[in-house]
């Protein structure tokens, strides 16, 4: 993967490349490194995000707001969005970070998309940035369900099961595989009543764990 098919992944033509280079260095590789562009980018995000949920729920008061954008801005949020980019293939990292497996790591991927947005938005303006965040992050948006965004699968499937008088679930952790530094868990989420039993994939236990909960929701709501 190059610096110019991210950009074309992004839908945005840089005229200053380097400037996306730099977004993807870590501080580990050198000492122009992308946080302070992580800093720029984190600010346009929650602004553009701040927004888009203003005009999607104009009737929804600023704490559901606030937590509905914590939501979307968390560094699970931005992990996923990272890695639907590959941008682990293109990150730029000092040998212990190499060793260590930091191309996969959430906190490291989160702040490089974060520093991607601050990149466009230096190369390009705010409404490049706007643009650029708005389309990546539509899907997320437009999945949200005030009341129940603001809470994980594993929360929402309890609280589904203890409404209902019913037994909680039980999580199963099925397999594990890969170098320590690229994991893949698969656990199963297992209910007594209805009899239901659904599995989940992620890089961590805990992902897969939500991702399996996810599924048991869909499945009992369909």
């Amino acid at each position: 993967m190059s610096l110019e098919s991210l950009a074309r992944a992004l839908d945005y033509a840089f005229a200053d490349l380097s400037l996306l280079q730099t977004a993807l260095t870590h501080r580990s590789f050198s000492a122009a490194h992308n946080e302070r562009l992580e800093f720029l980018g984190d600010s346009v995000l929650n602004c553009v995000v701040a927004s888009a949920l203003f005009k999607r729920f104009p009737d929804l008061p600023e704490g559901d707001l606030s937590r509905l954008r914590a939501n979307l801005v968390r560094q699970d949020a931005l992990h996923q969005l990272a890695l639907s980019l590959k941008l682990g293939d293109l990150l730029r990292l000092g040998e212990g970070e190499l060793r260590s497996g930091g191309h996969q790591r959430p906190s490291i991927l989160a702040d490089a998309l974060e520093a991607i947005f601050g990149a466009v938005y230096l190369d390009g303006g705010f409404d490049a940035a706007r643009q650029v965040i708005a389309r990546l992050y539509a899907p997320l948006v437009a999945e949200l369900k005030p009341g129940q965004a603001q809470k994980d699968a594993k929360t929402r499937l309890q609280e589904w099961l203890q409404a209902k008088r019913k037994p909680l679930p039980r999580y199963e952790l099925l397999d594990s595989t890969g170098a320590a530094h690229e994991r893949r868990f698969e656990v199963c989420c297992e209910l007594q009543n209805p009899p239901l039993r659904t599995t989940g994939h992620g890089s961590s236990r805990r992902i897969a764990e939500q991702a399996a909960a996810e599924h048991a929701l869909k499945a009992l709501n369909a």
